[in-house]
C-alpha cells in the first residue's frame, strides 16, 4: 500500500519518474518525463538503479565492481540530465540507487509523496517492449501510481505535441 500522494492542493507538486539506464530508449521517456512536468509545473526525477547482487558473487573485487557500476551510472545520467536541461530547459532531480529496479521504483514511489506519474519507454524491438516495462507490467499488484509508456520511436516533435 503507497502512501497518500501529495498533490498541489497539500502544497506538493506533481513530479513524473523516469528511470535511466544503458537502454537507447530510456532517453525518450526523460525527455517525455521532462516535458510533461515542465509543460504542467511540475518537476522530473531520474533514477538509476544499479543491481547490487552483481556484486556479491566477487567478495574479493565487490567494492571495485560497485565504484565502476556507480561511475557508469553517473556518467549515463550526467549525460541524460544534460540533454533534458539543454533540450527543455529543466533541472532534474536525480538519484543512483542500488538493488532491484521494480523494488526501488516502488521503494522511491513510497519515500516521496510528490512522485505521481512513472514514466517508462517501450523498446521497438521484435523481442518485446524491454524488461522493465515487462516487469512494472506484469507485477504481481497493481503499480502504485499511473504508468506512462512512451513509444521508443516517437521524436523530439512528436513528444513536444502531445505534452
Amino acid at each position: 500500500m503507497v502512501s497518500k500522494r501529495l498533490g498541489r492542493g497539500e502544497g506538493g507538486r506533481r513530479k513524473f519518474l523516469a528511470v535511466i539506464d544503458e537502454t537507447p530508449e530510456c532517453g525518450r521517456a526523460a525527455a517525455y518525463a521532462a516535458r510533461r512536468a515542465k509543460a504542467s509545473g511540475g518537476a522530473v526525477v531520474f533514477l538509476y538503479v544499479i543491481d547490487g547482487a552483481d556484486f556479491q558473487q566477487w567478495l574479493g573485487v565487490g567494492d571495485i565492481m560497485r565504484a565502476e557500476a556507480m561511475e557508469e551510472a553517473e556518467t549515463r545520467m550526467a549525460r541524460v540530465t544534460d540533454e533534458v536541461r539543454e533540450a527543455v530547459g529543466i533541472e532534474p532531480e536525480t538519484l543512483v540507487r542500488e538493488g532491484k529496479t521494480v523494488a526501488e521504483i516502488r521503494g522511491l514511489i513510497e519515500a516521496d509523496r510528490e512522485i505521481a506519474i512513472l514514466v517508462l519507454a517501450a523498446s521497438d524491438a521484435a523481442e518485446g517492449p524491454g524488461p522493465l516495462v515487462s516487469a512494472v507490467a506484469g507485477s504481481g499488484s497493481a503499480f502504485p501510481v499511473p504508468v506512462t509508456i512512451v513509444p521508443a520511436t516517437l521524436t523530439d516533435e512528436d513528444i513536444e505535441s502531445l505534452c
